[in-house]
Parts: structure tokens; C-alpha cells; sequence
């Protein structure tokens, strides 16, 4: 099945429709797919990818030599809509129906985990972000053995989170008892996992972790929690919850008379559309950021310095930049890269130059040669942000914390919540 497959690439190249350029030059297509979460829940993390790929349009306007053969590009971007099974589909639908000789996908493992699978499953080159490795490797039952054959991820992992919280909350005074909201799904179930979570390190750096249980996102009640974190007097409160249930915990702790001292969470503080939406309770709150316009890395492929990429994003969507801006492009860094040194447009080729990589993107070096966490897995820098009243726009995320990154410079020390 896989060789008729991957000779149907190769021929099927030629006709594709809706080339990106198609008046440039005579040439075959090359397809790479995109899957990424454009509505539901989890868009927040897509937002930034259709202006993206509006930039790569303008990157790819004279195609890629491959295999010593220019193709045309063709970007086929397709929505989650932030659900496992809906990734699952159009993933397949790329694979089989439209033949992508590349994958790309991010924005949690909603999303990016079941991508993976599908291209595992069909031997098609993938490459993924935006989801903690650990969630991403273990929640798709990876053998670090093994690893895996076909696809390949880079971001941090959930050593650097707990790094960058637990740095952050040494800085200030607490009596180090720390509520954790881990809902029952990829990232919380790894971010709440005994082994390869916050148990076990926050409990050898002398923080009592009070963990409720896990539950469904998109809940509307965390009495229980609230009542748990008052009990034992949580004065820090962790987790990686969606942005909806950040507000929910949020007001409802505020109208049940819990205040804690320092609100750390992952996934659901990532955004300044988030944080609006919190109104005075988003002021003070902090989480890990990735990526942002202080980072000191430039675009192997637009030559833009992260600063001026997010400007650029700025001026051209009229919205503040977001995290995710630098990940998306960089994931096409990679593909672009990843190509231009395949032999050939054969699945093993192109995983073989995947395996490869050796790049400096605007998100920092990108290698799987084996020296990383995981024999698939390159990880990238991390540090810690807390969103305060903006100047320019409604809200800022400053740069409170970089003991673990000390190339990205901070904007002051991390604060307690008034």
C-alpha cells in the first residue's frame, strides 16, 4: 500500500491544483499539510496560522528545488476544531486523499497527538509543536526505546515548566502549599502524573502539592477544588487547564473567598484575548511563555529577528502578537529546510533529511540527532511571564523569571497578586 502510495506522490505531483504560485514557473507540487485547532476551545492556539501562511505564500513565490527538481509549494490547512477525532480525520483525509508529502501540526495534544498517530500509521513524515513532550511522546504511548519511526516534535518539556514555576515561586514569599488543576486529559494527566509530573519535584524542592483529583474540561463547577485549596491553604495555584476554565476557576474562587498569593497556569493564560476576557482578575497572573519579541533568535527562512516578526504580525492583523506566531513559522523553517535537502519526494527521503535537521529558527535550534530528551524530541528554551495592565494594548506579558534561559532577558521579578 505504502509504495503504490508514495509513487502516487511522485506522479500525482503534476497535477495538483491550487498552486501557490503557479505563474512563476513550469513545475510538479509539493503538498505539506497543516492540521491545527482554527475553532473550538483551543483556536487561540491557531489564530496566528492563517497570517502565517499568508507569509510563506510570499516565502515560497519561486517554489523549492527538491531532489534537483523545483516544485511549486501548496499548503493545505486544515481546522480541528480543537477535537482529537476531527484532528484524527482531516489528518487521513491530508495522508490519503490529498497525498501531503509533509506534515505539520501543533496547538496542544488535542490536536497534534492524533496527527501523529495517523502519519505514523502511514509512514508520512510529521513534524509537531506546541504540546509538552512528555504529553506529546507518553500520551501516545511511546516506547523510549523505540521511539518512533515517522515523526518528530520540538518543544519543552515539563522539566522546564516545573523549572520555570518553581524559580518563580522561590522569588517570592509563600508558605509553598500549592493547589494543582490538572483536567483529564493529555497534558493534564501528564502534568499531574506522579512520575513524570509535578509530584515528585515539587515535592523534593519542599512544595506540598494539593491535588484534587482530575476532571472534565469545560466543567462549571470547581467547588470541590476551591474547597480543597482553602482547606489546606493553598497560596499558590498551578495546573494546565483551557482558557474557559480558567475563568471559571478564577471568579468562582473569588466569589468563594479564596485568594491565593500566586496563580501560575499553563495552556489557559497563554493569550492577551484571554486575559481581557478576565477583566481585573487577569491582572497578576502568570505562565510560561516560549516565544516572544524579546527572544534573540532570527528566521532561517524570512531573515526576521522574533522581534520583527511579531511586528510584522501586529501591523498586518491589527491584534497583539501571540506565542504561538513563532512556533507556526518555525514549523515551516523546518519544511522548508526539510525539502530542499530531501533527495526526492519518496517518504524515506524525506524523513531522512527530517532526522537530519540542523537549523536555527526564530524559535531557537532545532536537531534530532539523538542528544536530546528523546531520540524524536528537540526541546526549546523556556521562561516565565506575568500579564500586567498594557501600555500599547490592554494588557502586557513581561518576562518575570529566565534563571532557566539566561540568553532571554527579563522585564523585571515576578510579583505577588494584589
Amino acid at each position: 500500500m505504502n509504495v503504490n502510495r508514495r509513487d502516487f506522490i511522485q506522479r500525482g505531483g503534476a497535477v495538483a491544483a491550487g498552486l501557490i504560485a503557479p505563474s512563476v514557473f513550469a513545475a510538479d507540487t509539493v503538498k505539506i499539510g497543516y492540521v491545527s485547532p482554527q475553532t473550538g476551545p483551543l483556536a487561540p492556539f491557531g489564530e496566528s496560522d492563517k497570517w502565517v501562511i499568508d507569509q510563506m505564500k510570499a516565502a515560497f513565490t519561486n517554489g523549492l528545488v527538491i531532489g534537483g527538481k523545483k516544485h511549486a509549494v501548496q499548503i493545505l490547512l486544515k481546522d480541528s476544531q480543537s477535537s482529537p477525532n476531527r484532528a484524527g480525520e482531516v489528518a487521513n483525509d491530508l495522508i490519503l486523499k490529498d497525498q501531503v508529502a509533509l506534515m505539520l501540526t501543533g496547538g496542544t495534544p488535542e490536536t497534534a497527538n492524533p496527527v501523529s498517530d495517523a502519519c505514523e500509521l502511514n509512514e508520512v513524515p510529521c513534524v509537531s509543536t506546541v504540546v509538552p513532550w512528555q504529553s506529546w511522546f507518553f500520551g501516545r504511548k511511546g516506547d523510549p526505546a523505540k521511539g518512533f519511526n515517522w515523526t518528530y516534535h520540538f518543544f519543552w518539556g515539563l522539566e522546564d515548566v516545573i523549572a520555570n514555576y518553581t524559580n518563580g515561586w522561590k522569588s517570592v514569599q509563600t508558605n509553598k502549599k500549592v493547589g494543582g488543576l490538572f483536567p483529564n486529559d493529555g497534558d493534564g494527566n501528564a502534568w499531574g502524573d506522579k512520575e513524570i509530573g509535578f509530584p515528585k519535584p515539587l515535592s523534593s524542592m519542599g512544595f506540598t502539592l494539593v491535588d484534587p483529583g482530575r476532571f472534565q474540561s469545560g466543567t462549571q463547577d470547581f467547588s470541590a477544588q476551591i474547597a480543597a485549596f482553602k482547606r489546606d491553604n493553598c497560596e499558590i495555584v498551578t495546573g494546565v487547564v483551557i482558557p474557559p476554565d480558567a475563568k471559571t476557576f478564577l471568579t468562582q474562587a473569588r466569589q468563594q473567598g479564596f485568594k491565593p498569593k500566586v496563580v501560575t497556569l499553563g495552556k489557559a493564560l497563554l493569550f492577551p484575548s484571554a486575559i481581557e476576557a478576565l477583566g481585573d482578575l487577569g491582572y497578576g497572573l502568570s505562565t510560561e511563555v516560549w516565544w516572544s519579541p524579546s527572544h534573540p533568535f532570527t528566521s532561517s527562512l524570512t531573515k526576521q529577528s522574533a522581534k520583527a516578526l511579531a511586528e510584522a504580525y501586529e501591523a498586518g492583523t491589527k491584534k497583539q502578537w501571540t506565542q504561538p506566531i513563532g512556533f507556526a513559522h518555525a514549523l515551516f523553517e523546518i519544511a522548508s529546510d526539510v525539502l530542499k535537502r530531501s533527495k526526492s519526494l519518496k517518504a524515506g527521503d524525506v524523513r531522512d533529511a527530517l532526522v537530519a535537521t540542523n537549523l536555527a529558527t526564530v524559535v531557537g535550534p532545532i536537531k534530532w540527532d539523538g542528544t536530546g530528551a528523546m531520540k524524536n524530541v528537540s526541546k526549546t528554551p523556556l521562561v516565565l511571564g506575568q500579564w500586567v495592565k498594557g501600555t500599547k494594548y490592554k494588557v502586557d506579558l513581561l518576562i518575570v523569571n529566565d534563571e532557566a534561559a539566561k540568553n532571554i532577558p527579563t522585564d523585571g521579578k515576578l510579583k505577588l497578586l494584589a
